[in-house]
């Protein structure tokens, strides 16, 4: 699954240089010599130059792989993957057969020299993950940073992304985002990681289970407040579903589990969200207080306003005791 961190832009996107800087293959040993035919069989191009090459596949719909990544699976020395199940399915139904190595979180301390001195006896191999594109949610980086720290060419082979995919249909702002991925399963860990995240001036995209969605969305609507939200659901596949809402009524909307693979994108905090003063948020406690809880009304006062939760809950605990300005009675 993948997705870029922090902000994007043009260059960052994909999106060829325009002009003289325009992007070229390296080589023509590295531009497939045809289209892959009707089942998606790689033609018989010549050996690939030695290197990893980090290969995107399909998040759900098959047709997503492309030509290029096609090809060169069907002539490699090798594809390095995280589940040797998932990806033969994958290459089955291409007609493709190169080998394939295990390579995990269990193994990868074990398995990652092994790759190294392949790579270092001039082979060519793949990389790639169960779905999309590799080293996001993944620990490939680490086999990535090796192979270049030992010279070796890496080479990237960009396709589907879960993240993108979402951020494309989400109807929520793009100019920035911020990928977190899976938050914590504990509820402490993952609030705390939404509260870091709640002044972020960018959209946030999130990958969760269909049995921790409900909580997520819960969590995510008393941290951030009622910022609009999209909930992606079998992205590319026969059931696609997007459900774009305030998050307050996505979290009552999920609360039995959906099926299939999840993504949220969240809005990024309302323009005027970050310049309230001591006065306007003494006021927008005073009146949050008078229906509920110190907690829940710090938590959505803080979202509303920008100012770190710690510091609202501690004022909001002033008024509610008599000792702050205009208390509440």
């Amino acid at each position: 699954m993948a997705a870029p961190q922090g902000r994007s832009d043009a260059s960052a996107s994909g999106e060829p240089i325009r002009g003289a800087e325009r992007s070229q293959p390296d080589s023509a040993a590295d531009t497939p010599a045809t289209r892959p035919g009707p089942r998606g069989r790689a033609p018989d191009g010549g050996r690939l130059p030695a290197g990893l090459y980090v290969v995107a596949t399909p998040i759900g719909n098959l047709g997503d792989l492309t030509y290029r990544a096609a090809d060169h699976l069907g002539r490699v020395d090798a594809v390095v993957c995280e589940d040797t199940r998932v990806t033969r399915r994958l290459i089955d139904a291409y007609g493709l057969r190169p080998p394939l190595i295990s390579y995990h979180e269990h193994n990868a301390e074990q398995r990652r020299p092994e790759v190294l001195r392949r790579l270092a006896a001039g082979q060519a191999l793949a990389l790639v993950c169960d779905a999309g594109t590799p080293l996001v949610s993944d620990p490939g980086y680490k086999l990535v940073r090796d192979a270049q720290d030992a010279g070796h060419a890496v080479r990237a082979l960009p396709g589907a992304s879960a993240a993108l995919a979402a951020l494309a249909i989400a109807g929520l702002p793009t100019d920035r985002f911020f990928f977190q991925g899976f938050l914590p399963s504990k509820p402490a860990q993952r609030r705390a990681v939404l509260d870091e995240l709640s002044g972020l001036k960018a959209s946030l995209v999130f990958y969760e289970s269909p049995q921790r969605l409900a909580r997520s969305l819960s969590d995510m609507a008393d941290l951030l407040g009622a910022r609009d939200a999209a909930v992606g659901r079998e992205l590319t596949k026969r059931f696609e579903d997007v459900v774009r809402a305030p998050l307050p009524e996505l979290a009552a909307r999920f609360q039995a589990a959906p099926k299939g693979e999840i993504v949220v994108v969240v809005a990024p905090p309302a323009a005027d969200a970050h310049i309230a003063d001591a006065e306007t948020l003494d006021a927008r406690l005073r009146d949050a207080l008078t229906t509920l809880s110190v907690r829940d009304a710090a938590a959505q006062v803080a979202a509303a306003t920008g100012w770190k939760k710690k510091q609202v809950y501690d004022r909001a605990l002033r008024l509610k005791q008599g000792d702050g300005p205009g208390s509440v009675t």
